[in-house]
């Protein structure tokens, strides 16, 4: 399947442990979070309170038998393609960050698409990522590599995502990875994303670098629903190298 690396790392942006769990991406959502309603997510508006240029709405489109037809931003739309027994097998054109929760917030990294999870936390969502950021040097003008690390907290809430990513097939598709590192082959970036899909709604980044000194954050407060679902959200950014701070503000909106 093409172009699903980061719609699935997305939704967000959850996990598993390494430890030959047999339990699907489904078992685990439901053992975290019990009995949650079904909802659709129909757009996310972000509104930038710097720089309007960075205001960015994310509609989301379904057919009329409840599958995940697009996701569009207004310059680039994602497209899901099923065969006749309505199984995804591809997505076409372009777009496919707009639900990535790292572009949503502006993060400047991308831990959630090339991280390796090192702590789990008791629900089985990532709690610590080990990314590598590439970095000149200009007294010898060359590159080199970086290590850094993402802690991320989470709200005592499911993943608002699930069951739109459930109609667009994705879920399906991480359910049928194994953990067990059978002689099965898999395609290492589903894999990627079946160790990194949260069950839980992400809160908090803390991003860090080799020395463990704190180099950017992200905190989101969220207002929920009746379901436990977020309608709205406060988005602040600090880069503490630059002693810069940004806030977003986010919208949800849901199909009815």
């Amino acid at each position: 399947m093409k172009n699903q690396k980061s719609l699935i790392i997305l939704l967000s942006l959850s996990i598993f442990t390494l430890s030959c769990s047999e339990d699907s991406v489904t078992d685990e959502f439901d053992n975290a979070n019990g009995n949650v309603q079904e909802k659709l997510i129909e757009s996310i508006s972000i509104i930038s309170a710097q720089d309007s240029q960075e205001n960015k709405n994310i509609s989301l489109s379904y057919t009329s038998d409840g599958l995940l037809n697009t996701i569009s931003d207004g310059v680039e739309t994602s497209i899901f393609v099923y065969d006749d027994n309505d199984n995804l097998s591809n997505i076409t054109g372009g777009g496919n960050d707009n639900l990535n929760i790292e572009e949503l917030y502006e993060s400047p990294y991308d831990a959630f698409e090339t991280g390796e999870v090192i702590q789990y936390d008791d629900n089985g969502n990532p709690k610590e990522i080990e990314f590598y950021e590439e970095e000149y040097d200009y007294n010898t003008d060359s590159y080199y590599t970086k290590i850094y690390t993402a802690e991320i907290s989470y709200d005592n809430t499911h993943n608002p995502y699930f069951y739109t990513l459930e109609a667009g097939g994705i879920i399906e598709v991480l359910d049928d990875v194994q953990l067990n590192f059978s002689l099965n082959p898999q395609i290492p970036e589903i894999v990627q994303a079946r160790l990194l899909f949260p069950v839980n709604n992400p809160s908090q980044l803390i991003y860090k670098n080799e020395e463990g000194e704190i180099i950017h954050t992200i905190n989101v407060n969220y207002s929920y629903d009746n379901e436990n679902y977020p309608t709205s959200a406060t988005v602040t950014a600090v880069s503490v190298q630059d002693s810069e701070q940004s806030t977003y503000s986010a919208i949800y909106q849901y199909v009815d």
